[in-house]
């Protein structure tokens, strides 16, 4: 029998510091999303003029990061497209 290892989804939300209006709820969606898989999937704030930030070449905000891929930029989606490109990164 062949188990595949289970390891942690990292979503990274890049934003302003302070967050505006659509930074947090970005946030706030891709938080709800990932509770519904308790221990599955980390989801960090970060600010899009850091360090990390520039690793990614953000440019626009907000930005969504899932394992070290950028997904979207400048808008935010839905919570069901949020879901859908998480579990894209869960088969």
């Amino acid at each position: 029998m062949i188990i595949k290892e289970v390891s942690v989804i990292e979503v990274k939300v890049f934003g302003t510091t302070p967050p505006c209006a659509k930074c947090k709820e970005l946030t706030k969606r891709a938080t709800k999303v990932a509770d519904k898989y308790p221990g599955k999937i980390a989801v960090t704030h970060l600010d899009a003029l850091s360090a990390e930030g520039d690793k990614y070449g953000i440019l626009m905000t907000p930005t969504l990061v899932i394992n070290d891929k950028v997904v979207s930029v400048g808008k935010v989606p839905g919570d069901a497209d949020i879901e859908k490109m998480i579990k894209r990164e869960m088969e």
